[in-house]
């Protein structure tokens, strides 16, 4: 079954985070990364450990999570993508599986991260799809919270936004998108792509702007609370539901 030359692979994963406690492994709570080991060393009749590209919280979706591992079973992509596949429950799935030089590594090589948020701003809720949006009944100000997403492009000092209790080296992002659009029927979008994230800082992003489109902060205020380094001073923090990983970029090969 085994040989003895080691390979890396690298999948891209879409699950729908609602039945999960976040991508992490947990002692006691089902996680994505586990629930894919486990399939994994059904395959392969070792003991895997799957890195992926960065936490997801509890509750939040991926269209694109990437992960890397590495197997001396003799099995090629293919074969491990469609395995996976019939093994992994209906919320997660192999989009696709490749082979990768041995030196890639899924979190260490991450240039940038795109995430989007769904927001649904109409009188009434939603009985279908509700678990992949937040939905908000009173009337958003589009235009003020354009004006104060654009105010997050370039690089900053994000610890305002950033969940407490989560120390980092150093709290300065790079953001390149960060754009607010309507899509129709009250459906709004929020994407932001940056060279990595804090804990929470898409979600207190999120808080901050809908707050801003309900008139409770004022757009020229969120410079204020960049410069501020203060996470009591942003708005609140979103709910998990309506965010997704869309994709993670990498160097090119």
């Amino acid at each position: 079954m085994s040989s003895t030359a080691s390979k890396t692979f690298k999948l891209i994963i879409e699950y729908d985070g609602s039945g999960f406690h976040g991508w992490q492994r947990q002692k006691n709570d089902r996680s994505v990364q586990e629930t894919i080991e486990k399939a994994l060393s059904v395959m392969t009749c070792e003991s895997v450990t799957l890195i992926g590209s960065g936490r997801t919280d509890a509750g939040v979706h991926a269209l694109g999570q990437v992960a890397s591992f590495i197997t001396r079973a003799r099995l090629d992509a293919d074969a491990l993508r469609n395995g996976l596949n019939s093994l992994l429950p209906d919320d997660v799935v192999i989009q696709t599986c490749e082979p990768m030089h041995g030196g890639f590594h899924a979190r260490f090589d991450v240039i940038s991260k795109h995430y989007c948020y769904h927001i649904l701003n109409r009188p009434i809720a939603p009985a279908i799809g509700r678990q992949f949006v937040w939905h908000i009944r009173k009337p958003l100000d589009i235009q003020a919270m354009r004006a104060a997403a654009d105010c997050l492009i370039g690089t900053h000092d994000f610890k305002a936004f950033e969940g407490t209790g989560s120390p980092r080296s150093h709290t300065v992002r790079k953001v390149s998108v960060s754009a607010v659009k309507e899509t129709g029927d009250g459906n709004l979008t929020y994407d932001i792509a940056a060279n990595g994230f804090l804990r929470f800082m898409v979600r207190n992003i999120i808080g901050t702007l809908v707050e801003v489109g309900l008139g409770k902060i004022p757009v020229e205020n969120v410079p204020e609370i960049l410069q501020s380094r203060d996470r009591s001073c942003a708005g609140a923090t979103a709910p998990p539901r309506g965010l997704f990983l869309v994709e993670v970029s990498y160097p090119p090969k």
